[in-house]
């Protein structure tokens, strides 16, 4: 999970993660960096350092399918009393945006919540959690109690926990959980399927609708047996892939994502169209993947900066190392140059 920082006299210090309310709440509404003119004397280079750094990621395609589908559901859940309510799970390839996609959903409905009911700063319209690596029951349900700042004391068994964290989530009127991770569930294993069930039992306690986040869930042991027909009857899947680029629809909107990216840049010697003229390489770099592309752009902007080129050129794009899986994709387009 990507944190976030802010400034004071000291320097930058680390803010809550969006896995505990705090820090949900500032990722809700934490405004933007100022888009300065990039000649502007009064914009400090770390200001526009930091500036650089939060480049959005735009919205995309995938984004729109699955904020249409979750609203949905969220009618279809809405009266639904108890037992079998539907969910979302969001699954691809690793660096592909899911978190990002399931982060904006959850911003995206915050937000609508307020509106809907303005003044109201006790409700918590979503919870936000990661699954922990060899989760147990009571870690799982831990981490709910730990969004909602609920004290844990270690005498408090699993069930005095999930008993406390369902009833609070319903009286703050929690409609939307976010799951991220799930594929870390090993059902093979004990623990693992007792977690999976503390997982379906709390989908069935809180009047909310469900979504998870998981790398390639369909070959993950979340799905196989007797648990897994379970979830499968009450999960939709959506497949987060990597944008394409076959098609001419394809390359318009990986070229307006990639237009939309540079258009948010502030460098002093930029020549505008660059990143646009270099889609098809970027594409290839990156393997349709929008966090390497996010990573890409970014790190290539403050390198323009610190170094005092001020632009970005293919070259520059070229000496970046990605991630792995970018790095792997990106092979035989190296190999072109």
């Amino acid at each position: 999970m990507v944190s976030t920082f802010s400034e004071d006299s000291a320097g930058f210090v680390p803010l809550a993660p969006p896995t505990v309310w705090q820090g949900w709440d500032a990722f809700v509404h934490q405004a933007p960096a100022p888009a300065r003119d990039a000649a502007d004397p009064a914009w400090s280079q770390t200001q526009r350092e930091d500036y650089h750094s939060e480049l959005a990621v735009m919205r995309t395609p995938a984004m729109d399918s699955v904020f249409t589908t979750v609203r949905r559901l969220l009618l279809v859940n809405r009266r639904q009393q108890a037992g079998a309510r539907r969910g979302l799970i969001i699954s691809g390839p690793a660096t592909t945006g899911k978190t990002t996609t399931m982060m904006a959903l959850g911003r995206s409905f915050h937000l609508a919540d307020q509106r809907q009911y303005p003044g109201r700063a006790e409700r918590r319209p979503v919870l936000f959690i990661s699954v922990p690596p060899a989760a147990t029951p009571k870690m799982l349900v831990s981490e709910f109690a730990r969004f909602l700042g609920m004290p844990i004391t270690d005498r408090l068994n699993q069930t005095q926990i999930t008993g406390a964290v369902c009833d609070l989530l319903r009286e703050l009127g929690t409609r939307l959980v976010l799951v991220d991770d799930v594929h870390l569930l090993d059902t093979q294993r004990r623990v693992g399927a007792e977690t999976s069930d503390q997982l379906k039992y709390l989908g069935e306690r809180i009047p909310a609708t469900f979504v998870y986040s998981a790398i390639d869930i369909e070959t993950s042991s979340l799905l196989s047996g007797v648990r897994g027909a379970q979830i499968a009857g009450r999960f939709k899947i959506f497949r987060h892939r990597p944008l394409a680029y076959a098609t001419e629809q394809d390359r318009t909107v990986w070229n307006d994502l990639v237009g939309a990216m540079e258009d948010l840049l502030r460098l002093r010697a930029h020549r505008p169209g660059t990143l646009v003229k270099h889609a098809a390489y970027l594409h290839a770099r990156t393997g349709g993947r929008i966090g390497s592309l996010s990573h890409l752009i970014r790190e290539a902007a403050l390198v323009a900066i610190t170094e005092g080129t001020e632009r970005i050129t293919k070259q520059l794009l070229a000496e970046i190392e990605l991630d792995a899986a970018a790095e792997t994709q990106a092979r035989p387009a190296r190999r072109k140059q």
